[in-house]
């Protein structure tokens, strides 16, 4: 069986144990190095939900170590942390798939919404990470700008109508997520006090997911759309939500539409009813849902906002680089009840 020795760089956030998790199972890679920014401890002390089942220990990340022992590696850093990991290991021929942001968007976007870029250089070497749009890009890219869960559900959710909104109108996204997705250090919004019982709006039409869902239909479609997202924080663990309202131009059956465009993606589901949080937490699918009213369409799509949101996706796409099958290792059971 081929081995491939991975890295996972950042491994004190959910993302890095959702990775250090899925990974730990996966029949061809094998763990070969594990980091954070300040290292000195082993890996079941900073996460004892592995005692008894994996440990190692937790480095002070190190660009030449990465090199010398990983053929691929997670970034599962911060925007800015990670390209200054990425644009040395790229020269050192290291596969990289980057959970931050720092791949994600076109230079003039990314600078507007985040910071001066470091490496771009190789900016545009990048591919976008959704399996579905960009598979054969992935199998022969060595760096892969792994989507966050916001862009995911909504960009999958809206990529099928695209040939059919109504660009003379604007797309309003709805979007609802767990408190995992704001990461694990904590702030007043993320506080028990303040999410409990309660849910909230933030950066209302102001979220850098927004630009980055606007691009990427473009991209598909060459259609220049107003896209106005709104998201939400919820007080449940994991889980996302986005529903999506829009204007079209065509007499369509919407669920006819996705069950074609989808019909051979093993990990997005149509549903003939609204989706819902729970029946794909735990997973890497995409559920998803559209109904019609005149020329009024309604999309409804859920996601993992941390697996399919992030982690699983980065391992789907990890998969795909390294010529192995996409589903490998890939969790499919729902945390349900």
């Amino acid at each position: 069986m081929k081995h491939i020795n991975v890295g996972v760089i950042g491994a004190s956030g959910y993302t890095g144990i959702e990775l250090i998790k899925i990974l730990i199972n996966h029949p061809n890679f094998q763990i070969s190095y594990v980091a954070t920014t300040t290292g000195g401890i082993e890996l079941d002390a900073l996460h004892p939900a592995l005692k008894g089942v994996f440990s190692c220990p937790v480095e002070i990340a190190d660009v030449k170590e990465i090199s010398k022992r990983c053929a691929l590696v997670f970034l599962a850093l911060p925007h800015q942390a990670s390209m200054g990991f990425a644009k040395d290991l790229i020269k050192d021929g290291v596969k990289i798939v980057d959970l931050s942001a720092d791949y994600r968007l076109d230079l003039e976007a990314y600078e507007k919404h985040y910071c001066p870029h470091e490496d771009k250089e190789h900016l545009d070497m990048a591919v976008y990470g959704l399996p579905e749009l960009y598979r054969e890009e992935i199998k022969k890219s060595s760096l892969v700008a792994n989507p966050g869960c916001y862009p995911t559900a909504s960009i999958l959710a809206l990529a099928p109508f695209t040939k059919y909104i109504d660009e003379n109108f604007p797309i309003f996204i709805d979007a609802k997520s767990g408190v995992s997705g704001a990461g694990k250090k904590c702030n007043e919004l993320t506080h028990y006090i303040s999410i409990n019982e309660n849910i909230f709006a933030y950066k209302v039409l102001n979220h850098r997911h927004e630009p980055e869902i606007k691009e990427k239909l473009f991209k598909q479609s060459s259609k220049d759309f107003d896209v106005n997202f709104v998201p939400h924080l919820i007080p449940a663990t994991r889980g996302e939500l986005i529903d999506a309202y829009m204007l079209i131009n065509k007499d369509i059956d919407p669920l006819a539409v996705l069950k074609d465009f989808y019909k051979d993606e093993p990990f997005v589901r149509i549903f003939d009813n609204p989706v819902d949080i729970k029946s794909c937490a735990g997973t890497n699918f995409c559920d998803i849902y559209a109904q019609r009213k005149g020329n009024k369409l309604y999309v409804n799509s859920a996601v993992d906002n941390i697996l399919r949101g992030s982690s699983s996706q980065a391992v789907a796409n990890a998969n795909l680089m390294c010529g192995l099958d996409e589903s490998t290792a890939l969790p499919t059971i729902a945390y349900v009840p």
